[in-house]
């Protein structure tokens, strides 16, 4: 078996890819979990299942000329990776934001790839997005971008071909805006956006799906393991985007006592549990920095970056029961997860894409925490997104109760197909090897059904 993975692992390091490090972790961990899979079914290697899947399907990279309320002509780049479409149409976000990159993005639809396919709902992998940056915009200045962004991108979407989402600067407004252009150029109605306004399309529920299905599957992962429920427990939560802030009211909702949250610039710390409504009050309404939030609540304590050790979180060094990095990826380092274990967590969350380093991921393991990876805990977004495309194409709404419904039957269903994944192939209580096998083989199964 170490056979098989260094030679795959040295074959993919001197491809093309080769450059684009959080593309190669991402790559690196599936090919380590599917290695018994490989060794199990020569059809994976007569078929070059692996090889095929180290390259998009297509990335396409266009120039988005728009302007600004100053008149000037500003350019950003647009992307739309393309990854696999073997189980559906493309399916997976849009991303605005200075980071955005090709690497980044084909690491977000390889991993797009393998979630949608633990969902067991027909649909593809695929990301894009542009380097534009939504901060400091106003209203008029996003919609000019967006719709400059999808006179371009309409060439290649479509409601059974791609269907994009929203993502990191990306909600229901420059969905709005996005699907308005689109329906201008093409005068038609489809389906062709999740992530829509209700009143236009959206789905009830799209905004708390993601945070909302991380509580689902880790109360599904504990009570499979044989551990406490959360309630009355003491968690906490890293970021303050749509993920963390709707974990957080989900577990406030089940009685679980969140103690933090965290932005670029610091941690709030509020042993008494974290004020939701203020939180929202300042990242939805306002904008603004978490620092405020001690302006209302003296008694909390905010810790700024700067202040905290190279190599560690300020959010992951406070004592709790279960830990749910929902801010980027790589944010939880050997060090932190150290420190979760000191502290005496016995259950981690990924609420992010990828959040744990490798490292980080290898010692929760060997030190048995329940370990609740992202392709599989935070698969409630796509999820809500599919069932927003069900109801345009059936032109019906479902109601919120229906929808939660759908989502906690999913994610326990995912979680359970993981768990007996790693029963099946001897690495019982890995649920990341559970996860990448259970994807992997769903994907690969149909892309041998389908030839080459």
């Amino acid at each position: 078996m170490l056979d098989i993975i260094e030679n795959e692992l040295d074959k993919f390091t001197h491809s093309n890819c080769a450059d684009d490090m959080i593309f190669f972790q991402a790559m690196r961990e599936v090919i380590v979990s599917i290695a018994p899979l490989l060794e199990s079914d020569v059809r994976y290697k007569r078929f070059a299942i692996l090889d095929r899947l180290t390259i998009p399907e297509r990335i396409i990279k266009f120039k988005v000329t728009w302007m600004d309320d100053n008149q000037n002509i500003q350019v950003n780049t647009g992307y739309r990776v393309q990854y696999n479409n073997s189980l559906g149409p493309y399916k997976g976000g849009l991303r605005f934001h200075p980071t955005v990159n090709e690497g980044i993005l084909k690491f977000l639809g390889f991993e797009q790839v393998f979630k949608n396919a633990l969902t067991g709902l027909p649909i593809g992998g695929a990301k894009g997005g542009s380097d534009f940056d939504p901060k400091g915009k106003s209203d008029f200045e996003i919609m000019k971008f967006c719709s400059a962004f999808m006179s371009e991108l309409h060439k290649y979407i479509g409601p059974r071909i791609d269907v994009p989402a929203g993502d990191i600067g990306v909600g229901a407004r420059e969905i709005g805006y996005l699907f308005g252009e689109y329906k201008k150029i093409t005068s038609s109605y489809d389906g062709v956006l999740t992530g829509k306004p209700f009143i236009f399309g959206g789905s009830l529920m799209r905004p708390e799906a993601t945070g909302y299905g991380v509580v689902y599957f880790t109360q599904a992962m504990l009570e499979l393991e044989k551990k406490e429920p959360l309630q009355g427990k003491i968690c906490t939560v890293s970021g303050a985007g749509n993920v963390a802030i709707y974990t957080i009211e989900k577990l406030q909702m089940i009685g679980a006592v969140v103690v933090s949250c965290s932005d670029s610039e610091g941690t709030i710390y509020d042993c008494r549990g974290i004020d939701l409504k203020l939180i929202k009050e300042i990242k939805f309404a306002k904008r603004g920095s978490l620092k405020e939030y001690v302006d209302v609540h003296i008694e909390a304590k905010y810790i700024p970056v700067a202040s905290y050790p190279d190599g560690g979180h300020a959010v992951w060094n406070i004592p709790c029961y279960a830990a749910f990095p929902c801010a980027t990826q790589n944010e939880l380092t050997k060090v932190d997860a150290q420190n979760l274990i000191n502290n005496g967590c016995i259950s981690v969350s990924e609420g992010a894409n990828m959040p744990s380093t490798p490292e980080a991921a290898e010692l929760l393991l060997s030190q048995k925490i329940c370990f609740a990876p992202a392709k599989a805990c935070n698969a409630g977004g796509v999820s809500v997104s599919e069932f927003e495309m069900s109801q345009n194409a059936s032109m019906q709404k479902w109601s919120f109760e229906q929808v939660d419904q759908k989502l906690k039957e999913t994610m326990q269903q995912i979680c359970k197909r993981v768990a007996l994944t790693a029963r099946d192939y001897g690495v019982e209580g890995n649920y990341i090897d559970g996860a990448n096998i259970a994807g992997f083989k769903r994907v690969a199964d149909a892309m041998i059904a389908e030839g080459i």
